[in-house]
């Protein structure tokens, strides 16, 4: 085996089943290495944005890392917004980046760069062999470091010689850190704040927005009356009916300062104190009550879902919760198409079971409130707020669950950073549903102009956050990278293509003119 050869023999050797890919002349060895060891799936991506979109997308569905091969610090850099966004949602991912040859790099190539200054901020573990023979090693202590709690990006940095040169064989898998267990002192002490009285929230992230967890705070709040909310951004929550409801904290900050104002103790299990996402003139950063006390469950590296198990028990929760969310689909819009037409819809037919990849900004809001009783669902959001991520989100989790529907909502200014996804879900055949919520603006930026202050903006301001001039056409862009579609500007329209998008299998986009 070459070091290559060894590295991939060993990515298998441990699970990793799929590398996400747009690698160069530094990594042709790894592509080599693909075809002569069976185990991995290659998906290539046209550009890394997608790529390491696509391994968040993977990683938050499938419970483990995909790799990713980039091409060099360059590579890497293409690639960062997205890992950003894995990096905020705890996602596995190994990274693999191609490296000169260890001989090449003192004579300063026109793409050599400093890649470990590129990799740092995101990744919680970052390795480069100096030889082959060490690849198979740090293979397996990339795979164990991105599986450790809670889990993260692990950046393996590749000289292309020690790829091509002799190694010594695969390596096995080394011990993963497992997720530490919470003190019983902690439980009781949380378990004593919530009998005294005062007006609690337990603010849940991670694991515990799986059915399970939701299930546990349900018994909770029965028993205590605690509140039990989210943040406005999760890696993935599972929703609809059958699942306990959860209040998701308010994008906006002086909405959020409102919405837990009462507030006195705020538990954070798996998550932090809530900040706002910006700073703006006259309004909060710091959302919790100034008086309100702050009480840790769980850290993000500490067993929240037995933590939330074992709190149930001190407080004497029932056996279930009392309440679950009832199906309720909405009635169907007519006339012409807007935001409320959509959600209307989506929420309608949505099957049991499906994926969401959320990207829809302001035109998504009606989609949220109405999928919020739809069939039960799993939920990804934009964790990081880097945007761009929906697009190859929903081609990754389309990879990690292929029998399951994806839907991916998603503004149009945000899917033009990564719509090469698009080519992804086709050549993959990926069985995912694409709606653009075509607005022709940064609907989003609209807002924050006023809300951070700037006055009177004059049409250059403007046309900074104006998508016509020319009209994006999202049909035409999505049939020419391989992908069906059609354009609907009224609900009837929109409703009949959603519907029928959602008894078939394959890419299929649906641009919705609001």
């Amino acid at each position: 085996m070459n070091g290559a050869e060894s590295l991939v023999q060993t990515f298998v050797n441990c699970g990793v089943e799929v590398c996400f890919s747009n690698p160069g002349t530094s990594e042709m060895h790894f592509v080599a290495a693909l075809d002569r060891i069976d185990g991995i799936r290659p998906v290539l991506g046209l550009f890394e944005g997608v790529v390491t979109g696509a391994a968040d997308g993977y990683g938050r569905m499938a419970g483990k890392p995909a790799a990713t091969l980039l091409h060099l610090g360059a590579g890497l850099g293409n690639g960062f917004a997205n890992l950003h966004n894995a990096r905020r949602a705890a996602t596995p991912i190994i990274n693999v980046v191609g490296e000169h040859a260890t001989y090449h790099r003192q004579y300063d190539a026109p793409l050599a760069s400093d890649i470990a200054s590129v990799a740092r901020p995101n990744s919680v573990w970052m390795e480069t062999p100096e030889e082959a023979t060490e690849v198979a090693a740090a293979g397996a202590r990339a795979y164990a470091a991105s599986m450790s709690a809670p889990g993260g990006i692990a950046t393996l940095i590749l000289p292309a010689d020690t790829a091509w040169l002799d190694a010594d064989g695969a390596a096995d898998p080394v011990e993963i850190a497992a997720y530490s267990e919470v003190d019983g002192a902690t439980i009781d002490k949380v378990a004593a704040a919530l009998k005294n009285g005062k007006k609690s929230a337990i603010l849940l992230r991670g694991r515990t927005l799986l059915a399970d967890g939701l299930e546990l705070a349900g018994r909770i709040q029965a028993a205590t009356g605690a509140r039990v909310l989210c943040d406005t951004f999760t890696p993935r929550m599972q929703r609809g009916a059958g699942r306990v409801k959860i209040e998701r904290i308010p994008y906006f900050a002086e909405q959020a300062v409102e919405h837990i104002a009462e507030v006195e103790q705020l538990i954070l299990c798996g998550s932090q104190n809530p900040v706002a996402f910006f700073a703006y003139p006259g309004k909060e950063s710091w959302l919790t009550p100034p008086d309100a006390e702050t009480l840790v469950l769980a850290r993000p590296e500490e067993d929240s879902l037995a933590a939330l198990e074992a709190l149930a028990e001190a407080v004497g929760a029932p056996a279930q919760a009392p309440e679950h969310v009832a199906l309720a689909k909405p009635d169907l819009g007519s006339g012409t198409l807007d935001a409320d037409g959509v959600g209307r819809a989506i929420a309608h037919f949505l099957p049991d079971g499906a994926v969401v990849s959320d990207e829809g900004a302001t035109a998504g809001l009606f989609t949220n409130i109405y999928t919020e009783t739809a069939a039960p669902h799993d939920h990804m959001t934009l964790t990081g707020g880097a945007i761009g991520q929906g697009l190859p989100l929903a081609a990754g989790a389309a990879l990690a669950c292929p029998d399951q529907k994806v839907v991916c909502f998603h503004g149009d200014g945000g899917a033009m950073y990564t719509l090469q996804a698009l080519w992804t879900m086709a050549r993959e055949k990926l069985d995912v549903v694409t709606v653009i919520l075509s607005n022709r603006s940064y609907a989003i930026l609209n807002i924050e102009l006023m809300r951070v202050g700037a006055e009177n903006p004059g049409p250059k301001a403007l046309s900074m956050l104006d998508l016509h001039n020319p009209e994006l056409n999202w049909t035409q862009l999505a049939n020419g990278m391989g992908v069906e579609a059609v354009r609907c500007e009224t609900a009837e329209k929109f409703n009949d293509a959603f519907k029928s998008s959602m008894s078939r299998k394959g890419p299929f986009l649906i641009e919705a003119m609001i």
